[in-house]
């Protein structure tokens, strides 16, 4: 069953600026209905649109709500029967970002904004990362009572070797073989780590839960079912962490992956203008602010002072903190035979 949730319809009533938009503000000549495709929940992402109404009321909105896999695959399609559905395209999965940059499908965006990106966030001014959305792991505290939380990949690797019985269907994850971004997480942890196949053997010992989104496995943990969360985004632990005291976020110690949300404005845009109106404005310190103070998400911009400042987003910064960057090398595990390696390792099936 597709995965598509919402189209919602914004009216706004006045529009903004030409296509390279200065700090998300003016007026786009022209402008008509600016549709969004996206892998950001609604419930989060509306503030922004509410803001960017207010500086710019006459532009309508539509914004589409879907899985990563399944926004690359519409798009390419609508793309190849003569034009694309689409002016903005944001999404999680970075890699498949990437390739659709790689495959020559985006516009490049220009702007002092996009300038003052980190490296990593950017790149060919084509794929620009918009949120930095750290990767934890989430404990409930009663489930765990009496017994020591892992801060660390190892630790949890030997917690679960010395006690399986325990861990037994308590661990939730992402569904590798299935969610976009799930995979991508996976592929940068075969990157990092030299106990991914432990892990993931420990894992199947333990009859690991998947699922499909970070919100199904909060949920489960919220309800006791499970006593971690692995590798789910940042942003919305923290929200139910906020909500539930039995909730405990960890940044793993070893080495804590980043995230990007990640913009492409395709070339077969039909509204270009609009798009490139509300990129800059998704770069600009308003938007960044909104962002990180009413979306709960958190800025990308490195001068930005967000909640996750502590644990520094420049290239330059020192620690766990890893961003997985974009460019090329995100199109390493998309190659179908590495792919199918990896989920064989995952799955256990290539012993």
């Amino acid at each position: 069953m597709s995965r598509l949730i919402a189209a919602i319809l914004f009216t706004l009533l006045a529009l903004g600026g030409c296509g390279q938009a200065q700090n998300g503000q003016g007026e786009a000549p022209g402008a008509r209905e600016l549709v969004i495709y996206s892998t950001t929940d609604i419930e989060a992402f509306q503030p922004v649109i509410d803001d960017f109404r207010a500086l710019n009321p006459s532009i309508e909105i539509r914004y589409l709500l879907m899985e990563a896999a399944e926004l690359d695959q519409r798009f390419r399609v609508e793309d190849g029967e003569g034009g694309s559905g689409a002016d903005l395209l944001l999404s999680s999965a970075m890699d498949l970002q990437v390739r659709l940059v790689n495959d020559g499908y985006a516009a490049p965006h220009h702007s002092t904004n996009a300038s003052i990106l980190p490296g990593w966030a950017r790149w060919r001014d084509e794929a620009l990362g918009f949120t930095f959305e750290p990767v934890v792991m989430v404990f409930n505290r009663k489930v765990m009572a009496g017994r020591e939380i892992p801060m660390s990949r190892p630790q949890l690797l030997d917690a679960v070797r010395a006690d399986s019985a325990f861990w037994r269907e308590r661990i939730g994850t992402y569904d590798v073989a299935k969610s976009s971004v799930g995979y991508l997480v996976a592929s940068q942890d075969a990157r990092q780590s030299a106990d991914f196949g432990a892990m993931a053997e420990a894992f199947r010992d333990a009859r690991v839960v998947t699922a499909g989104t970070t919100s199904e496995i909060l949920a489960r943990l919220d309800r006791g079912e499970l006593a971690l969360g692995y590798n789910v985004l940042g942003s919305y632990a923290r929200a139910h962490a906020e909500r539930s005291r039995d909730l405990v976020i960890v940044y793993p110690s070893d080495y804590t992956l980043a995230v990007a949300r990640t913009a492409v404005i395709p070339k077969s845009a039909p509204n270009a203008p609009a798009a490139h109106q509300f990129l800059d404005y998704l770069l600009s310190v308003r938007g960044q602010r909104i962002l990180t103070n009413r979306s709960r998400l958190s800025a990308v911009r490195p001068e930005f002072d967000g909640p996750y400042t502590r644990l520094g987003i420049t290239e330059t910064s020192v620690g766990p903190l890893r961003p997985i960057g974009l460019g090329p090398g995100l199109l390493v595990y998309l190659d179908q035979q590495k792919r199918e390696r990896l989920l064989a390792l995952w799955s256990g099936s290539g012993r």
